[in-house]
């Protein structure tokens, strides 16, 4: 099968208007709430909603975390026995 050229549309990796509209209406309504200071607005839904808020945090964190060439990631895996006896 033939593979499609792509003639029109926007680019990859632009994004959709009306996303981009969506998302600075919310941070301009967050920064409001805040009086200005979106940090701080953030600072009281974590305390107030921790559920919602580290909920929200886990899309915002990157799936993967990678080192660069000159500085790699050091993965330690430790595996520890632990001997329990009944009744203690």
């Amino acid at each position: 099968m033939a593979q499609r050229i792509k003639t029109g549309g926007r680019k990859k990796g632009t994004p959709n208007k009306t996303t981009a509209l969506l998302r600075d209406a919310i941070l301009q309504a967050a920064t409001d709430a805040g009086d200005g200071d979106l940090v701080k607005y953030l600072q009281t839904q974590a305390e107030k909603n921790p559920t919602a808020f580290l909920g929200q945090l886990g899309k915002v964190l990157p799936l993967q975390v990678a080192g660069d060439g000159d500085n790699p990631l050091e993965m330690i895996h430790k595996i520890e026995r632990v001997i329990v006896y009944p009744g203690d």
